[in-house]
């Protein structure tokens, strides 16, 4: 089994800037609220790299907490709940912005994650992200990566969770194809191994389940490349502790040992009387949906050996915390392809970005708008408002919103992407006073305000540029807004007048005032 190293190796110089550095002695925490385990890692930058001070794991078993209704059933929101409040002890402390907690697969299923969310934020005393699976793979990929030579090769990594498997092929800390799939070694263990019943059919069963996910992908793969092939997380782990304890690999994961193994299975017939060298109680439940899938992806993909990575999700938690901590930000450069992508005008987005921060400036206090989160949400969506406009004029917002709710944003967790895709659908037109209320609690108790803002700022650059913005005059109260121009402005732009009194009869349908004169 590959040894843990206590450091985390620093990142590459392609990867990090050449400044702005986190302080020696910070400390940075990451949660993981996976499927099968929750995981915490406190690490502390030191000497240029991340050391590793302390990990918890505690098997809490989320997925199978999930009922045929799809919402967690109380034992195990028990369990979680009792694990994050641990979990939130060891974090006292720290800073809102030295720790970063998600959740994956089952949060992304369950139809009650949004109450799970607030409860379990609750217990750990930290903001909760749901991801979506693209950037849980981005995320896993950037870890194992930090965690391997750099060799420039290209590398294929897989990453079975509890309810769902993430591949990637990327080079160096660059991922080039990620995919995430709804099979996991909990869910794939409840599924077609229930009771424990280790039979040569369930295997059949399972493992044609699992080549029926692979081979969505197996084309485009198989395409790409890839000289090396890296298993990372609890399953791949577990397996090559397994298959090296009982002599049936010498290092590493191999096809023949994994057929070995599950043939071993099922002359065991169950999974109660199993006795094998380095399996652990808390992975014994696991097991068989993990082997099913992870022999799948060998067979579908033409695999023969993989080598495993000590470093995963959390690890790659760490270093995307250090990227946001030395202003470079992944979604940053998320936005900037999108611009790039649907050919948006940069020019007037930047003056529509830079009104809107204006405006906050002036609002933020009054409203309990947080300054820095504020302005960083209302710069992205001023960048993107426009991105409708490759699809058609007509309705444009609404084309921008559905883009953006619908592509792959690397960085932006489910709930970030959904209410920046919000901000955006809420820039012109009609807006109603619910317009935020399915978004995450502190988007919806901010949403309003921070739509009002871009809107304003969007209005006031209607002429992109053609003449100077006026200097303004802002008195916000807090279902309202009060702009005064200098002397004569408005009389000598009637088109900006006319725009001002149809937003203000737009507010006013939702219980905001807007005065101008």
């Amino acid at each position: 089994m590959a040894k843990q190293s206590p450091e985390i190796a620093p990142p590459n110089l392609d990867w990090k800037p050449a400044e702005g550095l986190p302080r020696e002695g910070t400390t940075l925490a990451a949660v993981d609220l996976g499927s099968n385990s929750f995981h915490l890692v406190i690490a502390r930058w030191t000497a240029g790299r991340l050391q590793v001070v302390d990990r918890l794991r505690e098997p809490v078993r989320l997925a199978e907490g999930l009922d045929e209704t799809r919402h967690i059933a109380a034992p195990a929101l028990r369990r979680s709940l009792e694990c994050l409040s641990r979990f939130g002890q060891r974090l006292k402390g720290l800073s809102s912005e030295d720790v970063r907690a998600v959740g994956t697969n089952t949060l992304r299923r369950a139809k009650d994650t949004r109450a799970f969310v607030r409860k379990a934020q609750a217990a750990l005393g930290f903001p909760i992200e749901v991801l979506p699976g693209a950037e849980e793979a981005r995320l896993i990929y950037l870890g194992v990566a930090h965690d391997l030579a750099d060799d420039g090769g290209r590398r294929l990594v897989i990453d079975i969770g509890g309810g769902s498997t993430e591949l990637v092929i990327g080079e160096r800390f660059k991922p080039l194809a990620a995919e995430s799939l709804s099979m996991g070694c909990v869910s794939f263990s409840e599924r077609y191994f229930e009771d424990g019943r280790l039979t040569a059919r369930n295997f059949e069963r399972a493992g044609v389940a699992a080549r029926g996910e692979l081979v969505t992908l197996r084309q485009r793969f198989l395409e790409l490349g890839f000289e090396d092939a890296v298993g990372s997380s609890g399953t791949a782990n577990a397996l090559e502790a397994i298959l090296v304890a009982e002599g049936l690999s010498d290092s590493g994961i191999t096809r023949r040992g994994l057929e070995r193994l599950e043939q071993r299975l099922v002359e065991t017939g169950d999974l109660a009387a199993l006795e094998l060298e380095g399996l652990t109680e808390d992975r014994r439940p696991v097991l068989p949906g993990g082997l099913a899938i992870l022999l799948a992806a060998f067979r579908v993909l033409g695999l023969e050996r993989m080598r495993t990575s000590a470093q995963a999700l959390r690890e790659g938690l760490l270093y995307d915390l250090i990227g946001r901590i030395h202003h470079h930000d992944i979604r940053d450069q998320t936005i900037a392809q999108l611009e790039e992508r649907y050919h948006v005008d940069r020019a007037q987005a930047g003056r529509v970005a830079e009104t809107a921060r204006a405006l906050l400036a002036d609002c933020h206090a009054a409203w309990n708008l947080e300054l820095d989160r504020t302005a960083q949400f209302l710069t992205w969506a001023a960048r993107l408002h426009e991105v409708g406009l490759a699809i058609r004029h007509s309705g444009y917002h609404k084309h921008g919103a559905y883009l953006l709710e619908n592509s792959d944003l690397p960085g932006f967790s489910a709930d970030d992407q959904r209410f920046l895709a919000l901000l955006v659908r809420s820039h012109r037109r009609k807006l109603t006073a619910n317009q935020f209320a399915e978004a995450a609690p502190l988007h919806a108790r901010q949403g309003l305000h921070m739509a009002v803002l871009l809107r304003l700022a969007v209005l006031l650059n209607r002429d992109r540029g053609a003449t100077p913005l006026p200097t303004l005059v802002l008195s916000p109260a807090r279902s309202q807004l009060r702009l005064r121009f200098p002397d004569g402005w408005l009389a000598a732009h009637p088109l900006a007048l006319a725009d001002l009194g149809e937003e203000a009869a737009l507010l006013d349908d939702i219980g905001f005032r807007l005065d101008f004169r």
